[in-house]
């Protein structure tokens, strides 16, 4: 009866260590989030973004291939969030791939999520914007087309370039 008492007694411990971790990651995703949720973000962009944004922002659809930014290289800059505005990619950072999307191959540290992504029968890491929680694509890693060996494909329609410098440390999902 000893025995048992001290397993339920460890058992319990264990789980409320459990809970209280999950907690603690719970916030530290979302630490990086504004203080609303993406769909108070989704209402906010109501009559502002247009049916195709919203497909593929809000519904993680993708759009047509060799659209918007694909084969833009700018020379100063970054990309920022078509729906909040927050900084995502550094000129520099973006590349070439020759995969119809814009590609990025390192982000601004805090300001990109990444989600586990099952659709089409394909495990894929889905990217969000920390802030808002809209799509912006998917990453892949192993390609070797950069030094980092990660490849954001990014959906033109989720971004906006900005023409103005800026200086935040850089990073990669690995």
């Amino acid at each position: 009866k000893e025995v048992m008492a001290w397993l339920e007694t460890l058992l319990v411990a264990f789980l409320l260590v459990f809970a209280l971790l999950m907690r603690v990651h719970q916030k530290t995703d979302r630490a990086n989030m504004s203080h609303k949720t993406p769909a108070e973000w989704r209402k906010e962009t109501e009559g502002r973004l247009t049916p195709e944004e919203n497909k593929v922002i809000w519904d993680k659809d993708t759009e047509a291939r060799n659209k918007g930014y694909t084969n833009y290289a700018p020379k100063s800059g970054y990309f920022a969030c078509k729906v909040c505005q927050s900084p995502l990619y550094s000129w520099s950072s973006k590349f070439h791939s020759g995969c119809g999307w814009p590609a990025f191959d390192k982000f601004y540290t805090g300001s990109v999520a990444t989600h586990v992504d099952n659709s089409f029968g394909v495990v894929r890491t889905e990217i969000t914007c920390a802030t808002c929680g809209g799509h912006l694509g998917h990453v892949f890693h192993g390609e070797r087309m950069t030094p980092t060996n990660e490849r954001h494909c990014v959906n033109s329609i989720s971004v906006v370039y900005i023409d103005k410098p800026i200086d935040l440390p850089e990073g990669t999902v690995q």
